[in-house]
């Protein structure tokens, strides 16, 4: 399994000869490697509603024929717009042909904002477990900091964990490395850092916080083989 990051909160996964990509947010995205045009997933999960996690996934997904899983509300508004979608929610998990998909607990907010200065209400936001070929990821989305990390780390042993630490928004690193610990992950990947100014962080100072010394900074394009 080749596990590759993108900038901000982009995530690919290369499992069971799919491509499976995570809040495709490229245009707009200065921090990634990626050219809409050249992506090319057959799945693309969905964390929560804000643009910079919904990103391209309309224009990407109706191309490809892709199928998007994210929560009941997010899928019911891209099926609106022509996109192949499986709705989920939080404590829900499927077996797809690709691999298992379950939705966790996130606390954030979830909206998505159009052109007409709308808000357009996104259901619950979500973390993500995702678990094929012996693995677990889990990309734990926007969210602060929350006790019950430590519960999806004891029933789900994972390999490697997407945090975000930019702060702000999200979790800061220090709570991020709390995070860590509660998880009890193998790897700790850092996200959704130094996208925008509010934003910015140092991801090799978190690494260093980490009470393991188990993480792993990945510039965009780089990826991990589990």
């Amino acid at each position: 399994m080749k596990v590759s990051y993108h900038g901000h909160s982009v995530v690919q996964i290369d499992s069971n000869g799919k491509k499976i990509i995570i809040d495709p947010f490229i245009r707009g995205n200065q921090s990634t490697d990626l050219k809409v045009e050249d992506v090319n997933p057959d799945v693309i999960l969905v964390t929560h509603g804000h643009n910079d996690h919904v990103g391209d996934t309309v224009e990407i997904a109706k191309r490809n024929n892709s199928l998007v899983i994210a929560n009941h509300e997010i899928a019911t508004f891209l099926g609106w717009q022509g996109v192949n979608t499986h709705g989920m929610h939080i404590g829900g998990s499927r077996q797809f042909d690709f691999g298992k998909v379950k939705l966790t607990q996130a606390f954030h907010g979830s909206s998505y904002e159009t052109e007409n200065n709308e808000l357009i209400y996104c259901g619950m936001p979500a973390g993500i477990l995702f678990m094929a070929e012996g693995k677990t990821i889990y990309h734990a989305g926007d969210t602060g900091l929350f006790s019950d990390m430590k519960l999806i780390g004891e029933r789900h042993p994972i390999d490697v964990a997407f945090l975000p630490i930019g702060d702000n928004f999200t979790m800061g690193p220090e709570d991020a490395a709390y995070a860590a610990k509660l998880l009890g992950a193998k790897m700790v990947v850092p996200i959704h850092y130094n996208t925008f100014p509010p934003i910015k962080q140092d991801p090799f100072q978190f690494v260093e916080m980490l009470e393991n010394k188990n993480g792993k900074v990945l510039e965009p394009g780089e990826f991990i083989e589990l």
